[in-house]
């Protein structure tokens, strides 16, 4: 079984790694030393249920479920959209952007915009339920579980590298103009995944 553990950590790796959304969200959390545990925890958690519920099946269901990718496509244009102007804004106010310490960020607030990038982004349902589901089907019905469990670890292992690996780049972002193109350069991110998804 460990081609499938193999197979499904270097699948879910490919599909995670590139930058989006959730992972803009997850470095920038991780720069600033900002409730990383809680991100990082969040972001493997919810990939956890995803990728359980693509294997189980589940990707069949949504797949003929137009209607709902849509709804979720509407709702994940909304909030990049408002969360890229807030980056974009925050990029002009050089003066409140801390690489360290960030206290006077609230947990609460941290945990409801890393759940709204993570369970709002339709492409997290198309790749980890629809896509893994499939190919974790592939292995047959004890491989896909392996499968799974692979994309599982690659999972954990990419935001617990992201996220606390990010902590490093404080020093080098230590400056505002640092900070001002970082959450410039993230807005730009939004705003194309958002027209990404209307297009």
């Amino acid at each position: 079984m460990l081609p499938a553990l193999l197979a499904g950590a270097l699948t879910g790796l490919s599909l995670i790694v590139v930058i989006g959304a959730q992972n803009a969200y997850v470095l920038r959390q991780g720069i600033r030393r900002s409730h990383v545990g809680a991100v990082v925890a969040i972001c493997a958690v919810s990939d956890l249920a995803l990728i359980l519920a693509g294997v189980a099946g589940i990707g069949a269901i949504v797949d003929r479920a137009a209607w709902l990718i849509d709804v979720v496509t509407w709702l994940g244009v909304a909030f990049l959209v408002w969360y890229g102007v807030l980056s974009i804004r925050r990029s002009m106010r050089p003066e409140v952007l801390r690489s360290q310490g960030a206290a006077d960020e609230r947990l609460r607030t941290v945990v409801l915009q890393v759940l709204a990038l993570t369970w709002l982004n339709p492409h997290v349902y198309l790749d980890t339920v629809v896509l893994l589901g499939s190919i974790a089907q592939s292995h047959g019905p004890v491989g896909r579980w392996w499968f799974g469990a692979g994309a599982s670890l690659g999972s954990i292992a990419w935001f617990s590298a992201l996220g606390f690996g990010a902590t490093r780049l404080a020093p080098l972002l230590a400056r505002p103009r640092a900070w001002q193109v970082l959450d410039l350069l993230i807005g730009i991110v939004m705003f194309v995944i958002a027209a990404s998804l209307v297009w």
